[in-house]
C-alpha cells in the first residue's frame, strides 16, 4: 500500500509515519501542504491512501480534497482526514467533499489501524 502523508507539521508527519511503520506500512511519501501534495500525487500514482490534515498554508486540506475528487484519475484513492478539527460540521463538510473517513488528532495507533481497516 502506497501512502501520501499531507501535513504542514513535520513532527506530525513523523509521528504518523512511525505509526504506519509499526503497522507494517512503509511505502510512504510526504507533503507539507495541499499544493505540494497535488504534485506528489500526480507524480507517484498509483497511491492507495492519503492521510490529510485540514489546516495548512498554501492550500488547505479541504481545498486539496475537493481538487482530488474533481479528477476521475484519483477516484480510487482513499482519503482520511487526520485533523484537530473536531466540530461535527467540519466532519460533515469533509465527508460531503469526498473524504472516506475522518480521524481527530491526536489519535492512537489502534484508531488509525481501525480507520485503515487492517
Amino acid at each position: 500500500m502506497k501512502i501520501l502523508l499531507v501535513d504542514d507539521s513535520a513532527t506530525m508527519r513523523r509521528i504518523q509515519k512511525t505509526q504506519l511503520n509499526a503497522l507494517g506500512l512503509t511505502d510512504i511519501i510526504e507533503a507539507g501542504d495541499g499544493e505540494e501534495a497535488l504534485k506528489q500525487l500526480s507524480g507517484n500514482m498509483p497511491i492507495d491512501l492519503i492521510l490529510l490534515d485540514w489546516n495548512m498554508p498554501v492550500m488547505d486540506g479541504i481545498t486539496f480534497l475537493r481538487k482530488v475528487r474533481e479528477n476521475q484519475v484519483y477516484k480510487g484513492v482513499k482519503i482520511i482526514m487526520c485533523t484537530s478539527e473536531s466540530e461535527k460540521s467540519k466532519v460533515v463538510e469533509a465527508l460531503k467533499a469526498g473524504a472516506n473517513n475522518y480521524i481527530v488528532k491526536p489519535f492512537k495507533p489502534e484508531s488509525l489501524k481501525e480507520k485503515l481497516g487492517i
